[in-house]
């Protein structure tokens, strides 16, 4: 049976045991004189989120694959259409601020509801305010999330420079641990962390340990999303930070080898079915796919079930998917006064005829269609007459080839063995 942080294939169990143990290579001994107070009330915490963890119960195929939080594309919009095609893929929402979700707490609905189906989902929050990411959780407890993630990876001069999160907290390990330890002790579902492998200078791999660490030391984070590039704060956009930094897929095995007790994710630079499976066969515990799941969203997540989770095929095609989407679109069109409109409901759907007979056409038609439409299933009617009957028809292609060798020789590529640092730094992080 496969599993995954608590995970199997038949059931879900937020927190595994390992939860109400100090992270095995934190020794007691270590602790100054006059800490074993602090130990006692650590534990006892800790048991209590445990405990409440293991009320959650669910069943959903572990997050072997997920597609990314993207600001701007992650919204219940595409959500629906990814699950209308993949049932098992770990969806999750856009990055929404601690701020935004406490401020607007009067209109929540627009920021955190989704249907049902969307299901498994994780709601991914960014701050660097205790009080406010405690209260953002509790605010959306009421909306069932599966798992709630913080953003520890943003580049944007937005969110990292004036907003002094995202990829920053990076720099500040002992608080990101504080935050999800918060976050955690508000919520009854698994907490997780989506971060980079360093940042500017601090890029070793030594660096990364410590946060790691440190982060899983302070909280029960177990599971950790890890961005195979550094982050560069000064000089380069968001674009050119998914991009310039090389990526260091040896970082993220190195963790795997040196972190046995968590769970790690590999994001970034995977962009097909066949690199899915190449990291997962070298031992990655889940492969996370951003923007070539949302510009191939057809081809990717149409081979998720049957490739990554061995469901059998599901004969589903582009026209019987467009019926439902529309059938959803024409539901929420003005739901908040002017929005969403039809614009906002059919952008999922521009990577949808990606590469088949029709596409150049059909985005033309749609171009001119969205200047009148009023209605999903008018501009349908306008536009899918570009589209053969041979493409709306039948059910997903051969998936794209791709690099399935992309991981083959890492082992030797990398770090020695992190190990950890003396005893009085490890006082000094508490």
């Amino acid at each position: 049976m496969v599993k995954f942080f608590g995970y199997s294939l038949i059931t879900f169990t937020p927190f595994p045991s390992v939860i109400l143990k100090i992270h095995r290579r934190f020794s007691f001994h270590i602790y100054c004189k006059n800490s074993h107070k602090f130990l006692a009330a650590f534990v006892k915490d800790h048991c209590q989120l445990h405990a409440k963890a293991e009320m959650v119960t669910d069943c959903y195929n572990p997050p072997l694959f997920s597609v990314a939080p993207m600001m701007d594309w992650t919204d219940n919009h595409y959500r629906t259409l990814a699950r209308l095609i993949s049932k098992h893929a770990w969806l999750y929402t856009e990055m929404l601020a601690a701020e935004t979700i406490v401020y607007q707490e009067r209109n929540l609905d627009r920021f955190l509801a989704y249907s049902p189906e969307q299901h498994p989902i994780v709601l991914q929050i960014g701050g660097n305010n205790l009080e406010n990411l405690a209260k953002a959780t509790k605010l959306a407890n009421a909306y069932g999330y599966d798992e709630i993630n913080l953003n520890c990876g943003c580049p944007s001069a937005k969110v990292a420079g004036h907003g002094c999160f995202g990829v920053r907290l990076m720099l500040d390990p002992k608080f990101v641990g504080e935050a999800m330890s918060v976050i955690a002790a508000n919520t009854n579902v698994p907490v997780s962390v989506k971060c980079r492998i360093g940042v500017d200078d601090h890029d070793s791999y030594n660096e990364l340990c410590d946060f790691i660490y440190k982060v899983s030391s302070l909280s029960p984070t177990r599971h950790f999303i890890i961005h195979s590039r550094k982050a560069l704060l000064n000089g380069i956009n968001p674009a050119e930070n998914r991009t310039i930094p090389p990526l260091k897929y040896e970082y993220f095995y190195a963790l795997l080898r040196d972190f046995p007790d968590l769970k790690f994710t590999i994001n970034g630079g995977i962009n097909c079915i066949d690199e899915v499976k190449a990291a997962l066969r070298e031992g990655a515990h889940g492969v996370m796919m951003g923007r070539t799941a949302y510009q191939d969203t057809w081809n990717i997540l149409g081979h998720v079930d049957t490739a990554i989770y061995g469901a059998p095929r599901s004969g589903l095609t582009r026209r019987q998917v467009l019926e439902q989407y529309q059938v959803y679109g024409d539901s929420v069109l003005g739901k908040y006064g002017p929005r969403p409109h039809v614009r906002d409901v059919v952008k999922p759907l521009l990577g949808f005829f990606r590469s088949v007979p029709g596409n150049g056409l059909w985005k033309r038609k749609a171009d001119a269609a969205l200047l009148h439409c009023k209605t999903v299933k008018s501009f349908f009617d306008e536009t899918l007459e570009a589209i053969p009957d041979s493409v709306l028809d039948s059910p997903v292609a051969a998936a794209p080839s791709g690099r399935d060798d992309l991981f083959a020789n890492i082992s030797t590529l990398m770090p020695p063995p992190w190990k950890v640092k003396e005893e009085e730094d490890l006082c000094a992080s508490f």
